[in-house]
């Protein structure tokens, strides 16, 4: 892309002064360097003739000393600045990358695959740091170092140094296949270690089933063969790079060779002194490593440019769900919800397709009152309630927010007056005060306690040795299904927000803790409006509205007492579900 490159340049111009300050000390390095050769010279051409003393070499030893001391601090110098800036540029872009990751829309996710969104946040913009870090010097010393160690050459003798320079177009060219087959390689590896992780984490995350199921074997088997690729790749890197060093040491050599050869018989007729032929042999070895740079650069850079496209695609990328406009926050909702003639599928068809979720909904909640929406597997009910806080936009219809549409409100202030307990809760791998809290300093001890209680997992939390500093793992590994679904709404509740948007919140809890919560939630009403999806209808049975989806579209609607006397799919699975709890209690 033609702008990518603009991404990278607003970090070049606020660290301007760093790097012009890496570019120089690399340069005044670069010179140092090509000093130290003539220091050789002159001390081995006066002890050649015998004109030299101690004092006189250790003044040579001093000049040396000094210029190694100047290339110590100027290297370190631009080490700093150089790959201080390449370090910053790395954490500016991933910090960008992120948070525009998290303005786009849900469809966007329900696409892009995870594997390759940490892909982009690691390898590519690794790709990129490295390109404005060791690119750049590496850049600069093919051609300051290079050109002037030539330069030098040339100086002592002109025919030696065109003979010299024959092989080393070969560690050029060299240099480049190399690298290309040892990054291609690398990735390959790359992509099998992650594959190897997986396997391994999985069989760890199922250890109980693989033991349940006395599968250890044939687990041990799918571990052994994911390890026996990741080795074959390696081995096949380690082919590649194995060659590629005593490849560019032969081409060296090669021109070590002619040094020797045309250079010693110059030595002995005098055209050139015995100080001129190891100064030359030393700038010989100055001048393999511009070479051997000048080929690896240009891939840096051309891996780099397409790690910046990669990552310029995604920032491009435009949510789906973002305010209009004349978007307005909304102050001290009231909470009346009004669903017009919804219509919704998913991303890749129309609400009209065959494969449309939600058909012509309309649906009047009042403020504070209670809602409950019922209905069999794959029905829409989840689907419904992600549209009230824009998780997905409607594709036909308007949902309305106290008379507002909820696309003409501010999507932050919009999701701000809403508390949304998923179907699936998510903990993260923190604490059960982090979890619930979200790490906010500003909940007090009592507060949490008080949601904790509203969701009947406070007396599970104190039954840990660490009570609410108790680590939940991975995903909440140490709790079981329930204490997980109490613990996300516990999070829920203490956000006291105007609108509560449950889905399934008792569908993994016992019946005693399911009407403690379903008690919590009926007490809060008037104060909130609360809507409820549930396969268990004894958490909407109190609704002042329960609504019956099946494919998407109503079936029935009205009060417990009233959908109980139409015997349709409430009052037959109502009934269902009282004679299993009856069961269940005897």
């Amino acid at each position: 892309m033609k702008n990518a490159a603009a991404l990278i340049k607003p970090y070049f111009h606020e660290n301007r002064y760093p790097v012009l300050a890496g570019l120089l000390s690399l340069v005044i390095v670069d010179i140092l360097q090509l000093f130290i050769p003539r220091v050789i010279k002159w001390a081995v051409d006066d002890l050649t003739v015998f004109a030299i003393d101690t004092r006189q070499l250790l003044i040579y030893a001093l000049y040396m000393i000094g210029i190694a001391v100047c290339i110590s601090i100027f290297r370190y110098t631009w080490r700093r600045c150089l790959l201080g800036t390449s370090r910053r540029i790395e954490e500016g872009l991933r910090n960008r990358l992120f948070s525009h990751l998290q303005c786009l829309s849900a469809a966007y996710f329900d696409q892009a695959k995870t594997g390759d969104l940490m892909a982009h946040a690691t390898n590519d913009i690794q790709q990129i740091r490295m390109a404005t870090g060791m690119g750049m010097v590496a850049l600069n010393d093919a051609v300051v170092l290079g050109l002037a160690a030539i330069g030098f050459m040339a100086y002592i003798n002109v025919r030696l140094t065109a003979f010299v320079l024959i092989p080393m177009p070969l560690i050029v060219f060299g240099t480049r296949f190399f690298s290309k087959q040892m990054h291609r390689r690398y990735q390959a590896v790359q992509a099998s270690f992650s594959d190897l992780t997986e396997v391994i984490r999985e069989r760890f995350a199922g250890i109980r089933i693989i033991k349940a199921h006395h599968r250890q074997r044939q687990s041990s088997a799918v571990v052994e063969a994911a390890s026996r690729q990741y080795i074959d790749k390696n081995i096949r890197l380690v082919k590649i790079i194995g060659a590629f060093f005593p490849m560019m040491l032969l081409f060296s050599n090669l021109s070590l060779v002619i040094v020797l050869y045309l250079g010693g018989r110059q030595t002995i007729l005098m055209t050139i002194t015995p100080g001129d032929f190891v100064a030359f042999i030393s700038y010989l070895g100055l001048l393999t490593w511009p070479m051997m740079a000048l080929g690896w650069v240009s891939n840096l850079i051309q891996r780099g440019r397409a790690s910046l496209d990669r990552i310029e695609r995604i920032l491009q990328t435009e949510p789906q769900i973002k305010d209009r406009e004349n978007a307005r926050p909304i102050e001290a909702p009231r909470g009346k919800i009004v669903f017009e003639n919804v219509s919704f599928s998913y991303p890749g068809g129309s609400a009209k397709d065959k494969g449309a979720v939600l058909h012509g909904i309309d649906i009047d909640v009042e403020a504070g009152a209670v809602l409950g929406i019922v209905g069999p597997p794959g029905s829409g009910k989840s689907t419904l309630l992600s549209l009230i806080p824009r998780l997905y936009d409607t594709r036909q219809g308007r949902i309305l927010l106290d008379g507002h549409d909820i696309r003409d409100v501010k999507i932050r202030s919009l999701r701000s007056h809403i508390s949304f307990i998923p179907q699936e809760p998510f903990l993260f791998a923190g604490t059960i005060r982090e979890n619930i809290t979200f790490d906010s300093p500003a909940v007090s001890q009592l507060q949490l306690e008080q949601a904790a209680r509203d969701a009947a997992v406070y007396d599970t939390v104190m039954g840990f040795s660490d009570g609410f500093e108790t680590v939940v793992g991975e995903k909440g590994v140490i709790l079981s299904g329930g204490q997980k679904q109490r613990i996300a709404l516990a999070r829920c509740l203490l956000q006291n927000s105007v609108i509560l948007i449950l889905d399934d919140p008792i569908s993994q809890v016992d019946l005693a803790t399911g009407r403690t919560i379903i008690a919590t939630l009926r007490r809060m009403a008037g104060r909130k409006t609360i809507i409820i999806a549930s396969h268990r209808l004894s958490a909407v049975r109190h609704a002042e509205a329960i609504i019956t989806l099946d494919r998407g579209r109503i079936i029935e609607s009205g009060t417990h007492r009233q959908l109980m006397q139409t015997d349709g799919y409430y009052a037959r699975t109502f009934r269902l579900q009282e004679m299993e709890e009856g069961l269940n209690a005897t």
